[in-house]
């Protein structure tokens, strides 16, 4: 399609031609699962020729444009205003091009770089400028928990929220490194895409991999032979964050361990190693020895937890919240009946744990 043909179809629409438009065929859509174009710029897909890629195009459309966002067909029957969701079809005289409306200002990835890059240009905001990867990395810390905190609730609209503060400060610490001549947020992007296809072998290469295990073990090896590249002297527990939960580190570094055969031969292996930490602790001399047999009884169960295939600081996770709600009742109830808990008993505690567990708290 020429420019005139383009043209036309704006005349069609009786539309101004934007300024800023994406021009796109429609097969470009039939293995694709992310739409090629930014959702702030009014696009333009040509050459739709049947039903079956009019649905197609609306299946990947979809990830990013709600059902009820406002589209165009064009053909030679005229042009036909519908819906998405509603868009495809054997009744629309095919071909036909799609006239997709941008979602408007702030929705792609672009115009947040953009905001971000200007709060620390010269008109920019005084804060903003002032920050360093040292200084931003506290902030970092407390958005990463604030996610976790939301994805542990379930809250929908709080991981919606906590997600774009965590991706800020990735932006803006990019933006910080281009400014200080040490990389671009294009390098990390690129960086991070070029590592998931080459760990990704079984779907972007030709290697034949069955079952989550057998991936696992590949990644490890892949990661094993691009140590070796960089001729870095590290081990493979050595790329595991020193700053990570206690329990997720122990299960970071006994997954890795897994991958290359250094695990239990059985789940009762693990089970019987549980029973006698429990003994050591039991028989230790001094406070010292007793907070080794303490590690070594949490690092076991943390091993459990992964024969288990449960995650075990989102299990200890869920249950301090657990805890938390049901002494909240506790607190309640006795201030309910004008006590304080320091005058009550254990038991008349109790009473009121045991009915906050009736109530499913």
């Amino acid at each position: 399609m020429d420019f005139n043909q383009i043209t036309s179809v704006f005349e069609t629409l009786r539309l101004t031609p934007p300024s800023k438009l994406t021009l796109l065929d429609a097969q470009e859509f039939t293995l694709r699962h992310y739409p090629p174009t930014p959702p702030d710029v009014d696009t333009l897909i040509l050459g739709i020729e049947s039903p079956e890629l009019a649905e197609q195009v609306r299946t990947v459309l979809h990830i990013v444009y709600a059902d009820s966002h406002k589209v165009s067909a064009v053909g030679k029957a005229g042009v036909t205003e519908t819906s998405l969701g509603e868009f495809g079809g054997a009744e629309l005289s095919y071909p036909i091009s799609l006239f997709v409306p941008s979602l408007g200002v702030g929705t792609s990835f672009e115009s947040f770089a953009e905001i971000v890059a200007h709060l620390r240009a010269p008109d920019g905001c005084p804060w903003d400028k002032e920050q360093t990867h040292e200084t931003l990395r506290k902030h970092l810390l407390e958005e990463s928990y604030e996610t976790l905190s939301a994805l542990d609730a379930n809250d929908i609209d709080g991981m919606r929220e906590e997600f774009g503060d965590l991706l800020l400060q990735i932006v803006l610490n990019s933006q910080i490194a281009y400014q200080d001549h040490e990389f671009t947020m294009t390098d990390v992007m690129k960086n991070i895409y070029d590592k998931i296809v080459r760990r990704h072998p079984h779907v972007f290469g030709d290697v034949k991999l069955d079952g989550v295990n057998n991936v696992l073990i590949n990644w490890e090896k892949l990661k094993e032979k691009e140590r070796g590249k960089k001729k870095e002297d590290k081990g493979m527990l050595d790329g595991v964050p020193a700053a990570l939960p206690a329990l997720n580190q122990a299960q970071e570094y006994q997954d890795r361990a897994a991958r290359v055969g250094f695990d239990w031969a059985q789940i009762d292996d693990v089970l019987d190693k549980v029973r006698e930490e429990i003994e050591e602790i039991k028989t230790a001399e001094n406070p010292e020895q007793l907070r080794g047999e303490l590690g070594d009884l949490f690092f076991v169960l943390v091993n459990l937890a992964r024969w288990r295939e449960v995650d075990a600081e989102a299990a200890l996770r869920e249950t301090n919240l657990k805890f938390k709600r049901r002494f909240g009742h506790v607190e309640k109830s006795a201030k309910a009946q004008g006590r304080n808990l320091s005058d009550m008993t254990l038991a008349e505690m109790d009473a009121f744990w045991d009915e906050a567990k009736e109530l499913g708290l």
